[in-house]
């Protein structure tokens, strides 16, 4: 066997042992009988802050084209095989790596190996130019049907362009420009898949109902061979001060059904004490129907029919608060800032209560267990740290990191970052404001209702939405 391994550890009965082929990839493998399925999940580490100007998009475009077939497996085989055979499968694009993943019956775990290791190994062999008009075109309406032609699609580009300055590796989002798309050739896109689809720039974690000895022989019959690659190239430099320094702002005038107010916060790197500390911050103020500003906004003043404050959370430049604020009707944005002006002024004076801190350490505990609670979640959690923070045993301890924040660490990031000189802020106004009057922010009941879907977590579900791009079309012809 061409792999070395290091010894399994273990956090809450969760374990996990890492390997490495010797072409480089990555391997993390973690038992679980209790039910018979097996995740397959594959990061590369490549996302859109890899990419550069004149060409965004490309990152989230080859992520398509992963799934037009490979030397063994034409056309749509992939979806074919995987679903007939009982399992699930995408792939996702975010600014920092590429994920593609199969949750399968224990049985059929070698096929899904196999399929990933001949895309990963053949590719290019079936990369051609009808596959990519197609799969541009399939991009080009998902970016209409997700971004351009739906209310706030564009938001969260809006203000990550904000945030992050020009020239900046985060400064676009993966989705990319219809300009870029329809630029980008062939012969970019081989490129593309030889510098960065490569074993030694990827993790792959199997999670399940496994026999650890016959899942390294697999993966190492079919892996084994594919050879390492050594062009790529450091992403960017993504480091920016601490706070912007100003207030950057942006108005909208928009076919949207009520007056939004929305701002992105500079927050400390992922991987950092701080981050934890902002998480639970956030939590506190806008996770849920039980945070400061739903209840002051919501339920008290019913000035907004949805309130949220989530966090994206990134390992190679500074995070981001996500506010997301949709008014009443009649309601002035300016008065929805005030109040969360004053809100998080006294948050940042006065910090959070015990009950706020028990509260929020405990929210964000559940959803630590229900990523680890499926095969799936834990083999993505895996991926993750070992890809960005170069090791998987940190997400079995992360929660504990959480639990382990002091409310004074909590009220000193809320001071440091969550201040007017430090967000970039998007203001809504609908063009209904003619001749409506006071009508102009109308958000009649199902308005609300899609506003607060997540129960006040919106903020968070809309940066995850227009970071990770779900790829069931990715089967489109």
């Amino acid at each position: 066997m061409g792999h070395t391994a290091t010894e399994q550890t273990a956090a809450g009965g969760l374990t996990a042992t890492e390997h490495r082929l010797a072409n480089g990839l990555r391997v993390v493998l973690s038992e679980d009988h209790l039910t018979p399925v097996a995740a397959v999940c594959l990061w590369y580490d490549v996302g859109s802050r890899h990419e550069v100007k004149g060409r965004t998009g490309l990152a989230h475009l080859f992520e398509h084209l992963m799934f037009q077939g490979s030397a063994s497996v034409p056309g749509n085989g992939h979806f074919e095989l995987v679903q007939g055979a009982g399992g699930s499968l995408n792939g996702t694009t975010s600014f920092e790596r590429t994920n593609y993943f199969e949750t399968m019956p224990a049985h059929q775990l070698e096929l899904a190996l196999w399929l990933e290791a001949d895309r990963m190994g053949s590719l290019l062999a079936a990369l051609d130019d009808e596959s990519m008009e197609n799969q541009r075109d399939v991009v080009k309406n998902e970016r209409r049907q997700r971004y351009d032609n739906v209310p706030y699609g564009t938001a969260f580009e809006k203000l990550t362009a904000l945030a992050y300055p020009d020239g900046h590796p985060y400064h676009h989002t993966p989705i990319g420009s219809m300009a870029d798309l329809d630029a980008a050739s062939l012969e970019d896109a081989r490129t593309f898949f030889r510098t960065y689809y490569a074993p030694n720039n990827a993790v792959l974690s199997v999670v399940g109902d496994i026999d650890p000895e016959q899942t390294l022989a697999w993966i190492e019959k079919y892996f084994g061979t594919i050879p390492a690659h050594d062009g790529k190239q450091p992403p960017r430099d993504g480091s920016l001060p601490d706070t912007i320094g100003e207030q950057l702002r942006h108005e909208i005038v928009e076919e949207v059904p009520a007056r939004a107010l929305m701002a992105a916060y500079r927050l400390p790197h992922d991987g950092t004490r701080e981050c934890d500390a902002a998480d639970v911050a956030l939590t506190i103020l806008g996770g849920g129907e039980s945070s400061r500003l739903h209840n002051r906004l919501v339920r008290r003043d019913q000035s907004a029919v949805a309130a949220g404050f989530g966090m994206l959370r990134l390992a190679g430049a500074p995070s981001l608060g996500w506010l997301d604020v949709k008014t009443s009707t009649g309601v002035d944005v300016p008065d929805i800032e005030a109040a969360v002006d004053e809100e998080l002024a006294r948050f940042a004076a006065e910090g959070p209560t015990g009950e706020e801190m028990e509260r929020a350490q405990a929210q964000l505990e559940r959803e630590w267990l229900d990523r680890l609670g499926t095969v799936a979640g834990r083999a993505d959690e895996l991926c993750r740290y070992a890809v960005l923070f170069g090791d998987p045993q940190l997400a079995l301890t992360a929660v504990q990191r959480l639990l382990e924040v002091t409310a004074e660490e909590v009220q000193a990031v809320a001071a440091a970052r969550l201040r007017p000189d430090n967000r970039a802020v998007l203001v809504y106004e609908p063009l209904a404001a003619d001749a409506g009057g006071d009508d102009a922010g109308t958000a009649d009941a199902d308005t609300a209702d899609a506003a607060d879907a997540d129960a006040g977590t919106a903020a968070a579900a809309a940066a995850d939405a227009a970071v990770e791009t779900d790829e069931n079309e990715g089967a489109q012809q």
